[in-house]
């Protein structure tokens, strides 16, 4: 199946988590997704202003592989695969500290604290998303309590490797994975003791400050770098250092998928046929008139000439019909994807501008549908539509033996810069005057916004499944997406 997350990335950018989730059954795992951005005319989008190049300028794409599903009490309680695989790479390595074993010691600590992470992250959202009053008190001790245990049982496993057959520097991957895990165990606890608090959870939320200050003592005696109120210099680096280490931690996950061009060969088949059809003609005419009034005569001199002339224009517009030909059933690109040297499968990826009349009835019903004003109904045939499809193919019996994990798929992490969505907007802010209710005149600050509407079509096994989401921009950048309408068949 494929799911899909929006967020805003940041003032500027939107974000799209596509995940991919292969069927345990299913060896060969294929999916299309088609997202269909109708852009507002003002806009003045078009191919000419917006050509392919700078779209996948603002398109940035990062695949990695889902991360592996536990439960928190699962990893704290021990025998699960994360803790209990890192604790045998642990004494492993101690005992030979051979180039494979060490490898495996980090990747093992990559994993353990990316599982950890996601864990953290889940559980957090179900509490907030909890509609049983009841279980609050016990799901959010039970965060506490197993959050607090996960941080003990890694810093028991450092005796372990302490020890003189293991070199300072992988001492160190075990620093940053301890760093790492601090550090975003301290975020999620954060962000309960907020929860907790606006719904005068008072007791609950000492309990996370506790925990809170516990932790932060730990990376105090470790010298870990934490925020510092006013002081700029020191933060800016600790950004940069969370940064690095959040990189370094999610390495094993991410996948490489360097991209070529699809189609090149048929694309070069084609022209050459133009170039031969081309060719055909001018050698037809050449002989025709030769024969008709002979070698070098005036006649045959200007019919060579203009033989010529529309030899090239014949194979211009030849290149022109065969390139569309090829642009409509073939992608932009292509990739492999790629994991520890493993072929995990394939990407295509294509964008172009649609006319409205040639979008699906079904993509074009639901972009239809709930108008914020009863007149944009009947400006929906001058919107700008472009189409980003990607066709995904995963061969799940790879992806589940590259790893003791169990994978479940992938995750294609779409970003979309739309600065050169907004250069023709006008000012963020107008002013307009009305009439107020002591009869004087009352100048009032209005936002001027647009929306640009994103209709996501996607498809896996027999299933087809649409979402449309509104995305409200203005000069100053994103000001918020929502989901407004669905439909499966």
């Amino acid at each position: 199946m494929i799911e899909i997350d929006p967020r805003i990335h940041d003032r500027y950018s939107i974000e799209l988590k596509v995940s991919f989730v292969t069927r345990k059954k299913l060896r060969m795992n294929d999916f299309s997704l088609a997202m269909w951005f109708f852009l507002p005319g003002s806009l003045d989008i078009n191919r000419a202003t917006y050509p392919k190049d700078m779209f996948y300028q603002d398109v940035k794409s990062n695949i990695r592989l889902i991360t592996p599903v536990f439960l928190l009490r699962e990893i704290a309680e021990g025998p699960a695969v994360p803790l209990a695989s890192i604790r045998e790479a642990f004494t492993r390595m101690a005992s030979n500290p051979t180039r494979t074993l060490v490898s495996d010691y980090e990747y093992q600590i990559k994993m353990f604290t990316a599982i950890v992470k996601s864990a953290l992250r889940d559980e957090l959202a179900h509490i907030k998303q909890n509609r049983i009053g009841s279980d609050t008190e016990a799901l959010c001790e039970g965060f506490i309590t197993n959050a607090g245990k996960i941080c003990e049982e890694y810093v028991r496993l450092r005796p372990i490797i302490n020890a003189p057959t293991v070199p300072d520097g992988v001492m160190r991957m075990y620093l940053c994975g301890d760093e790492f895990l601090c550090d975003i165990t301290c975020r999620h606890i954060l962000e309960l003791i907020e929860w907790l608090r606006v719904r005068e959870l008072d007791e609950l939320a000492g309990k996370a400050v506790a925990l809170y200050r516990r932790i932060g003592k730990h990376m105090a005696r470790m010298g870990y770098p934490t925020i510092r109120e006013g002081d700029r210099p020191h933060n800016r680096i600790f950004i940069h250092r969370f940064s690095t280490l959040k990189k370094y931690i999610e390495s094993d996950l991410y996948l490489r998928a360097p991209k070529r061009r699809d189609g090149v060969v048929v694309e070069q088949l084609y022209l050459s046929i133009a170039a031969g059809i081309a060719m055909l003609f001018a050698t037809v005419v050449s002989f025709a008139f030769q024969r008709k009034f002979g070698s070098l005569t005036l006649p045959l001199f200007i019919a060579l000439i203009v033989s010529y002339m529309l030899k090239d224009r014949i194979k211009e517009l030849m290149r022109y019909y065969f390139a569309h030909r090829v642009g409509s059933k073939y992608f932009d690109n292509k990739a492999k994807i790629i994991h520890k040297e493993t072929e995990l499968g394939w990407l295509k990826e294509g964008v172009d501008f649609i006319e409205p009349e040639k979008v699906p009835s079904d993509v074009m019903a639901l972009r239809d549908s709930s108008h914020l004003t009863e007149v944009e109904s009947g400006i929906v045939a001058a919107e700008k539509v472009i189409l980003y499809r990607k066709s995904v193919h995963i061969d799940g019996e790879k992806l589940r033996e590259n790893s003791e994990y169990s994978f479940s798929g992938i995750n294609d992490i779409i970003r979309l810069n739309v600065t050169n969505f907004i250069k023709k907007m006008d000012d963020p802010t107008i002013h307009l005057r009305a009439l107020g209710d002591d009869g004087a005149i009352q100048t009032v600050e209005c936002d001027r916004d647009y929306y640009l509407n994103l209709v996501l079509q996607y498809r896996y096994d027999d299933t087809t499944e649409l979402k449309r989401f509104r995305i409200d921009l203005s000069r100053d950048g994103i000001r918020s997406i929502e989901e407004v309408g669905a439909s499966e068949r």
